[in-house]
């Protein structure tokens, strides 16, 4: 038996507060974070053959406070140092506490500051918070990075021994170094996000409780930081995308591309809220990355048919995003935008830039290629670069996508010889 998809929303939902009280209250993230592990682990055992508990988020602090303990006298004990520390503990440390003994505080934004914390490399920030608070897999994350799962295991262990060894504390850190670290948290929710609406691997396109969790934590970061600009363009780019995800999918479980969705069933009220937020925060403050981002998203909110998205403004939203972060993923869709407004063979000129780079052996690449080629009309290369992008493609859905377009690319191909 398995948990079902609503008991899975809720042990990523009480995850991150589970973590943040063991870490406020005991200080020492890696033993807490091990041991919310643990307790998610024995509820996915228990849970499907006992039922959800009464009260899970309790049964969940717990199974955790009490695998924290195991921790800390199996460790004291391992380094003959248990008597010197049980001695040096409150006893009350060492027991899990009742569930209502705290009163109920919202730690999310400390518990992302501490794990971007300066001692760790930006990878590492990304890579901890994704997996701790984000609730990703460890092979979800290493997908999100582009490297194997047991690269992305060693990245994540190290980062907890650094956290370990430079004493970090669960506290908010001095306002200048604040901004840095919220730079990798947008980054966090935004990598979360990515992988919830296209998901890395597996039968479905998309993991809805992910693209959930993600919208979540980034409105109760907003709430914490509502003068931000940037976690409102974040905000503001969620709810742009999420309000085309009941149309992304057909019937069959197909992947429906953009320019083919039904935009009558596109959620208005998620489109108005993501226009209002980026409105609101570009007139408030300088453009950022994401606020550009929901920009572009909104202009294709804007657009009754696909063919009257205005490219022209898209392509110079994508110029703009070019300068203030340039990315390979962005880079891929402003040749889309070129090819649209100068014509394939200019946006084939600018996937030439990103050839040899990190998305070399990704999808997307292929993907992009293939449509400009079909656009140019040499078919025959499009239905190579389609069956590549297949081969490529994590999911399920997108690859079946694929081999259609190459399918379909194939027979034109046929018909005109």
């Amino acid at each position: 038996m398995s948990l079902d998809e609503a008991t899975v929303g809720l042990l990523r939902r009480l995850a991150p507060q589970l973590l943040g009280t063991l870490v406020r209250r005991h200080g020492d993230f890696t033993r807490a974070e091990d041991a919310v592990q643990e307790a998610l682990v024995a509820a996915v055992e228990r849970w499907p053959r006992d039922g959800v508990p009464e009260h899970p988020s309790a049964w969940l602090h717990t199974v955790a406070a009490r695998r924290y303990v195991d921790q800390v006298r199996t460790e004291t004990a391992r380094t003959h140092r248990e008597r010197a520390m049980l001695d040096a503990t409150p006893r009350d440390a060492l027991v899990a506490p009742p569930p209502d003994a705290e009163p109920h505080r919202d730690d999310l934004l400390e518990l992302f500051l501490l794990c971007c914390h300066p001692a760790l490399p930006p990878p590492a920030q990304l890579a901890l918070t994704l997996r701790a608070v984000g609730g990703l897999t460890t092979a979800e994350v290493a997908a999100a990075f582009l490297v194997s799962e047991k690269t992305m295991g060693q990245r994540i262990s190290r980062a907890k021994q650094r956290l370990r060894d430079a004493e970090a504390r669960f506290e908010l850190p001095p306002q200048e170094e604040q901004g840095r670290r919220l730079a990798v948290v947008r980054q966090v929710l935004y990598l979360m996000f990515n992988e919830g609406y296209s998901a890395s691997n597996g039968p479905d396109l998309r993991r809805a409780e992910l693209t959930q969790q993600a919208l979540r934590l980034t409105r109760r970061l907003r709430d914490r930081l509502p003068h931000d600009g940037e976690t409102a363009g974040l905000l503001a780019l969620m709810l742009l995308t999420e309000s085309r995800a009941a149309t992304r999918v057909g019937p069959d479980g197909e992947l429906v591309p953009l320019a083919e969705q039904d935009r009558s069933r596109w959620d208005r009220v998620a489109i108005e809220s993501g226009r209002a937020l980026v409105t609101q925060s570009l007139a408030a403050s300088p453009p950022g990355p994401y606020q550009v981002q929901a920009a572009i998203a909104a202009v294709h909110a804007e657009a009754p048919r696909a063919q009257d998205t205005d490219w022209p403004q898209v392509l110079a939203l994508y110029q703009l995003l070019d300068r203030l972060a340039p990315n390979p993923v962005a880079t891929l869709s402003r040749a889309v935008a070129l090819g649209m407004v100068h014509g394939p063979a200019a946006g084939l000129a600018l996937l030439a830039e990103v050839d040899s780079g990190l998305l070399a052996g990704h999808h997307r690449l292929h993907a992009v290629r293939a449509h400009l080629l079909e656009s140019a009309g040499d078919r025959a290369a499009a239905v190579v670069a389609w069956r590549m992008a297949a081969s490529l493609a994590g999911n399920d859905p997108e690859r079946r996508h694929l081999l259609s377009q190459a399918a379909a690319a194939g027979d034109l191909n046929h018909n005109q010889v």
